[in-house]
């Protein structure tokens, strides 16, 4: 046997070193700067820089350090998200690496460090002579002004937007970075008024985004440079404009057009509909004075997003191409029925269709839609007849439908338990008519029910073998025409409703990412808005905290008592239960529910007396008990002193300083606690009582008439309260 032995040729290529200057300098600058983790997501990439140690003090192998290959200087540093909170200074020893060519230090923390250029934008930097890319985006607290530019430089890519605090004009000197390719200047508080003009001398310029500041841009007509100027993005959000910037019309090579949050009135320009007909693939113009008409049909062929929202355009759905992400015609005045060529769509997002005047019925086929759908918002149009079956594939994706203020009927379609994404539902004002849908329970994140004003009727049955609605936060049946008691049996599950505070800085919402080809992953965020009734009055909630707990069962038909149960759902901050047919006394255990903003009992059958732990609720805004059968005092202090009488009115037994009745000095009799719970005992009170009416024959009628008027009145009081306290025993005892 011959035993071979293969030896491969192998070539590593080596590392060069880093120059110890630049080692020291980044060493330096690492040390000008504190990490903080915030709750954003962050890599503190610097944590990993040593200068001692087996290979660590070559800074070409350090995170977010890159090196020329051949001479080992740095020519690249990324530290973007790598929680630095600090400033840096015009003396930072950043500005030594004058090999840096690409430089990214977005979505960190610079701040307030050093006094007198605490947080001020480091004007510096454009001194690096091959500096090529700068990325200083997204740092909340950086302040300055943008610098003037009368030097050459190689600069191609120049990110100064993303909610940064820079101020001032826009220097006119920009043109003269004839190199650049890309210009954000977005987000920050830049203001005045701004010729365009110096855009169009910049030859290299595709990708520009003015948006969100206070620039007001001037347009001068026959500029003969912007017909030879190629813009792939252009987004000129809040910029004060009036009308469509003309040059657009010569515009062939855009990707992504934004001109929202403006006050452009009238038409959209014809020739709109033929700019840029291949390349487009994200249009916006919400939030204008737009009047007019769509086309039929959106002439785009590779189309993604399309907004036009908050607008005043007339006519029907303009149809969008099979390639459509993002649909939002929202808030105009659009009429007719949805087209059946919708469901062609391929791959939907977001679809929004609400706040029009469309009618007709839903197409079944946006049902088979959900795979991809994340929100089907149809909400206040006059849609009619049945929901089509939602889910009816059980892989879906939908997160949110909104199909309140419309005209459906029926019943809510059962496949709707298939959606395992489901977080929010939304039917109110219809005319549906079914039984609770208990079968929803099994919704693993299902956070928002609303069936308000339907025909939904019946008893609430106990949940069956399942935990119902464990993540609910937001439950509205009001106005249906429930019966039975309370669903107090599904109160323990509720445990999204037990915990205070779990995300504080969060909203109820969808957040989906998709990519637009060319450019970076494009985010959308679609918070929950509902229409919540309080004190009589509905109110719009167009945001939801994610710590945010709301219960409404109101104007229905329950009776019975108010379990003890609900004083668990410590994160309520509204609860209301009036205009029913409730029993019994109110729980002391609300006084637990110590986030509770609004609580609404009137209009109900309850007695005894309002618990003094009530007080300890210290964010109670509004109060109403009216119209019960509530006896006793009203109690004093803290923020009861600041409800209106009205919220006690039509409880003749109640008394206090915000009733004409005042509770005077004298307090109930005091007798054993047995003299309530035996009926011989009972049988001699009223005796006693009618004794006194009789003094009132022999010694004086008036005046033994009201000494019996007083004591009955007193001892029924009593006698309601120590058969609340009973009640609660034997409930305690129950559950």
């Amino acid at each position: 046997m011959v035993l071979e032995i293969v030896v491969a040729n192998s070539f590593t290529s080596v590392q060069p070193a880093c120059h110890d200057d630049e080692s020291s300098a980044l060493m330096q600058f690492k040390d000008s700067f504190a990490i903080h983790k915030s709750a954003s997501l962050c890599d503190p990439k610097v944590l990993q820089w040593k200068s001692h140690g087996v290979n660590s003090s070559n800074c070409c192998l350090w995170n977010g350090v890159q090196c020329d290959g051949k001479t080992g200087h740095v020519i690249g540093l990324d530290l973007s998200s790598s929680c630095l909170f600090g400033s840096t200074n015009s003396n930072s020893t950043l500005f030594n690496l004058v090999h840096l060519q690409s430089l990214n230090l977005a979505d960190n923390d610079f701040n307030s460090s050093e006094i007198p250029v605490a947080g001020e934008f480091p004007s510096g930097v454009f001194q690096l002579p091959n500096l090529r890319i700068l990325d200083v985006s997204s740092n909340g607290n950086l302040k300055g002004y943008i610098p003037d530019f009368h030097h050459k430089s190689p600069l191609k890519e120049l990110k100064l937007g993303g909610n940064n605090q820079l101020h001032g004009r826009v220097p006119q000197s920009l043109s003269n970075l004839m190199n650049l390719e890309t210009l954000y200047l977005h987000s920050n508080k830049l203001n005045g008024a701004l010729e365009f003009d110096m855009f169009f001398r910049m030859k290299s310029l595709a990708y520009l985004d003015l948006g969100r500041n206070n620039l007001s841009l001037l347009f001068s007509k026959g500029n003969k440079n912007a017909t030879s100027s190629k813009f792939k993005l252009l987004a000129l959000e809040s910029c004060n404009l009036s009308e469509f910037p003309y040059f657009i019309r010569h515009q062939n090579e855009l990707e992504r057009l934004s001109l929202a949050k403006n006050q452009i009135c009238c038409e959209i320009p014809k020739w709109m509909w033929k700019t840029s007909i291949d390349t487009l693939v994200s249009f916006s113009i919400e939030d204008n004075l737009l009047t007019g008409f769509l086309p039929v049909a959106l002439p785009w062929v590779n189309l993604l997003t399309f907004g036009v929202s908050f607008n005043r355009l007339q006519g029907t759905l303009p149809i969008p191409p099979p390639s459509i992400v993002f649909y939002n015609v929202s808030n105009n005045l659009l009429s007719g029925e949805v087209p059946i060529m919708f469901c062609n769509l391929s791959s939907p997002y977001n679809l929004d269709l609400s706040n029009n005047t469309l009618d007709g019925n839903i197409p079944e086929c946006l049902g088979n839609l959900s795979s991809t759908l994340y929100v089907l918002n149809l909400r206040n149009n006059f849609f009619k007849g049945i929901i089509p079956k939602i889910c009816n594939n059980k892989a879906s994706n939908l997160r949110i439908i909104d199909l309140s203020y419309n005209k459906l009927q029926g019943q809510l379609p059962r496949t709707l338990s298939n959606c395992k994404m489901l977080e929010g539902i939304v039917v109110s004002n219809n005319q549906l008519s079914d039984v609770f849908p208990s079968w929803l329970g099994s919704l693993p994140v299902l956070k928002l029910l609303i069936l308000q004003h339907n025909g939904f009727y019946g008893v609430i049955e106990k949940p069956k073998g399942y935990i119902g609605f464990p993540e609910l936060r937001v439950l509205d049946i009001s106005f249906n025409n429930f019966t039975g008691e309370l669903p107090s049996h599904y109160v323990s599950s509720w445990n999204a409703m037990k915990a205070i505070d779990p995300h504080p800085f969060t909203y109820l919402g969808v957040i989906f990412n998709f990519t637009i080809p060319k450019t970076a992953l494009y985010q959308d965020k679609i918070r929950f808005a509902i229409t919540i009734t309080t004190k009589g009055v509905n109110r719009y909630y167009g945001a939801i905290q994610d710590i945010f707990a709301f219960i409404d069962m109101s104007s229905n038909k329950f009776e019975g008592e108010i379990s003890t149960l609900f004083g668990n759902l410590t994160s309520l901050r509204s609860l209301n239960l009036s205009n029913n047919m409730l029993t019994g006394c109110i729980p002391s255990s609300l006084g637990n529910l110590t986030e509770l903003e609004s609580l609404d009992l009137s209009q109900n059958n309850l007695s005894g007396e309002i618990p003094q732990q009530l007080k300890q609720l210290m964010f109670l805004a509004s109060f109403n008990v009216s119209y019960n059968k509530l006896t006793g005092p009203i109690p004093q202090g803290n923020q009861f002193s600041a409800f209106k009488s009205s919220s006690f009115e039509g409880n003749p037994g109640l008394c206090g300083d915000l009733l004409f009745k005042k509770c005077g000095d004298l307090e109930p009799s005091s007798l054993p606690p047995s003299a309530f719970e035996e009926n011989d005992d009972l049988e001699s009170m009223f005796k006693l009582d009618w004794k006194f009416v009789l003094v009132g024959f022999v010694s004086g009628l008036v005046v033994g008439v009201a000494l019996g008027d007083m004591v009955i009145i007193r001892r029924h009081g009593w006698l309601v309260k120590m058969q609340c306290k009973r009640r609660r025993r034997r409930r305690y005892q129950r559950n």
